[in-house]
């Protein structure tokens, strides 16, 4: 299967739902927004945010949909939350989500060799942390039935307000009052020092050996939840380590600007359309 991309097309999709996995206290499901046509399509894998601890495969409708209709296989899933198994319970589903959907995605029109990742807000951090880390065997550790051969390897991540430094954001949420906030953090890294072991700009800091796939940070340019001088941080640092990471502020925009219509979300579709394409473009000239 040969998956060609072109960011400018508009196709009409189709939705539905499936379950996903079964955790002991429901069942997690995939969201499949399928473009119409021959195919086969370049896919994609979308991580909800929520502060690890509240939402699901629902929070980011509005940019898999867009994704959809420029030709993407998107699929959108539930993670566990915080409060039903700490990190890195929800890192393990995400994993296994990689896995699962380059088993169905031939079977939906889909061209598994091109999967990348769509990250929000925690799930951000999520996407980072999978694709730095896709080997690592505790983020590996839900066997795919019948499939020990399909690896969580993706071609690159784009992300809008990463968790890119919990621990940076930990201390601005205390600095603010922001208890509720502060709070979820204990809620998902549970111990606490989690939050320097499966934190991507401390990872890099430590010079651990990772994987580096080209990454896109879509920052709200007066995001008090998220900082922009983290996002900017990470992509230096990033960098520094030999990855390709962009870091494109939005001015104006806080951190969930993408959930409203209107010029700065539209920028940020298209941008999010034109980073797919080059990781795409290179991976055909690659092949």
């Amino acid at each position: 299967m040969t998956a060609n991309y072109d960011p400018k097309a508009n196709y009409e999709i189709k939705i539905w739902e499936e379950d996903f996995r079964q955790v002991p206290t429901r069942m997690l499901l995939a969201r499949i927004y399928q473009p119409i046509g021959d195919g086969p399509f370049p896919v994609l894998l979308d991580l909800h945010g929520g502060a690890w601890t509240f939402k699901d495969r629902m929070a980011n409708v509005a940019m898999a949909e867009a994704m959809a209709r420029s030709g993407l296989l998107t699929v959108s899933i539930d993670l566990r939350l915080g409060g039903e198994a700490p990190y890195p319970a929800s890192v393990q589903d995400a994993n296994y989500g990689i896995r699962w959907l380059k088993m169905k995605a031939p079977g939906w029109n889909g061209d598994p060799s091109t999967m990348g990742l769509l990250g929000s807000s925690s799930g951000g951090h999520v996407a980072q942390l999978l694709g730095m880390r896709p080997q690592d065997p505790r983020y590996n550790a839900l066997p795919l039935e019948g499939h020990p051969e399909i690896e969580a390897r993706i071609r690159y991540v784009a992300t809008r307000s990463p968790i890119s430094d919990p621990l940076a954001r930990y201390n601005n949420a205390l600095a603010k009052g922001r208890q509720e906030m502060a709070d979820r953090h204990h809620v998902y890294f549970n111990p606490f020092s989690d939050i320097e072991e499966g934190n991507p700009q401390m990872i890099l800091e430590r010079g651990e050996p990772v994987e580096l796939p080209p990454m896109l940070v879509m920052q709200g340019g007066i995001d008090d939840n998220v900082l922009p001088a983290f996002q900017v941080k990470f992509g230096e640092t990033y960098r520094a380590a030999g990855g390709e990471c962009e870091v494109a502020v939005f001015e104006g925009c806080d951190h969930l600007w993408v959930l409203e219509p209107g010029p700065d979300t539209e920028r940020a579709h298209e941008m999010l359309k034109a980073f797919i394409a080059r990781q795409l473009d290179a991976l055909q000239q690659a092949a």
